[in-house]
């Protein structure tokens, strides 16, 4: 590992958490009433736990009415232009170089040139310019393709990715492994890469991001998505991806203790195409873990009482994201995390 750069692990980043508050120039336009009402759900979760939040927004004295009415004592608004909200794949991605944070500005095309990003690409460097960022902290890597949801890390020098999101072809020219897994490590000090090659959700655009799948916890442990339907299409390929990630070694050559979430039932949008719910999509920081959940009482509780078992010490805040999985994503897929800068 380069011990001069470290990736840090979510639960260990106590800075803001960056969102975006859907407007009409955004996919939610045709719920957009809906998708603030989800937004405000979020906000109100993250304040009653005492996180900071820095929330994007179209127009400044727009967001103050839409928000007039919940508490927002720690809610920064800073106006930027955006194409869409998943902030969590083109927000900067925390690492400390030499002792200081850094927050790495990737560039961001729309999980491999599937939407619109002109304006999400920008967001990183609009923070630098607005001078949101302290002197210093910023540093640009945007000629590298990297979504923050496709990385996961135990903070000790591991990092957890898939091989169908990071050797997409219109990503970053179909690089190789080891091509890719260079440029993880210069950049984010990572010398241990676990490549996930099962594994993937109906209704995913991103090409399995990791944070829909697998996510580490403290203790050795990685939670991971189930299926013990056997008539679900999900059920083989999750199984695939259980097998593969009970062959996997920590950097000490350690067998991780693995966990099962529970899949949720199916949910469909208008058109009867399935949605990726799914409850690996947690937000976790310091004090809390907020964790999706989709009207559907059992298996919501399940998740909840699941994590518990790596994070003992923590709050489980369950946020209702029926609202966010009808564009496709889910609670972590909308937030990023950052240093306390």
């Amino acid at each position: 590992m380069n011990r001069d750069i470290e990736y840090i692990a979510e639960w260990e980043l106590d800075g803001p958490v960056l969102l975006a508050l859907p407007h009409a120039g955004t996919d939610w336009n045709y719920i957009l009433d809906e998708a603030v009402d989800q937004y405000r759900r979020i906000i109100r979760a993250l304040e009653e736990n005492g996180e900071r939040i820095w929330l994007i927004v179209s127009d400044k004295a727009e967001a103050e009415r839409l928000l007039s009415d919940i508490p927002t004592d720690n809610t920064r608004l800073i106006q930027l232009p955006v194409n869409d909200t998943w902030t969590r794949d083109y927000g900067p991605v925390t690492v400390r170089r030499h002792g200081r944070i850094r927050e790495i500005d990737f560039g961001f095309n729309g999980w491999g040139l599937k939407f619109a990003a002109d304006r999400d690409n920008l967001v990183n460097l609009g923070l630098e310019k607005s001078r949101i960022f302290p002197v210093g902290v910023y540093r640009n890597r945007r000629e590298f393709i990297l979504e923050g949801g496709s990385i996961e890390t135990d903070g000790n020098g591991t990092l957890l990715t898939t091989s169908r999101c990071l050797l997409s072809p219109n990503r970053n020219g179909g690089g190789t492994r080891a091509e890719i897994g260079e440029e993880l490590t210069r950049e984010l000090g990572v010398d241990h890469i676990l490549w996930l090659d099962h594994g993937a959700l109906a209704g995913d655009d991103t090409d399995s991001h990791i944070d829909t799948l697998c996510r580490f916890a403290p203790g050795n442990v990685i939670f991971f998505t189930g299926c013990r339907d056997v008539d679900d299409p999900h059920f083989e390929e999750l199984l695939h991806m259980r097998a593969q990630l009970s062959m996997f070694r920590n950097a000490e050559g350690e067998p991780y203790n693995l966990v099962e979430l529970p899949l949720p039932d199916a949910i469909y949008d208008e058109e009867g195409e399935r949605l990726p719910a799914t409850y690996a999509n947690w937000l976790v920081t310091p004090r809390a873990l907020y964790m999706p959940v989709y009207g559907q009482p059992e298996k919501d509780e399940l998740a909840c009482q699941t994590v518990r078992i790596a994070f003992p010490g923590h709050k489980i805040v369950p946020v209702d994201c029926r609202t966010l999985i009808r564009q496709h994503g889910s609670l972590h897929c909308s937030t990023m995390t950052l240093a306390n800068l």
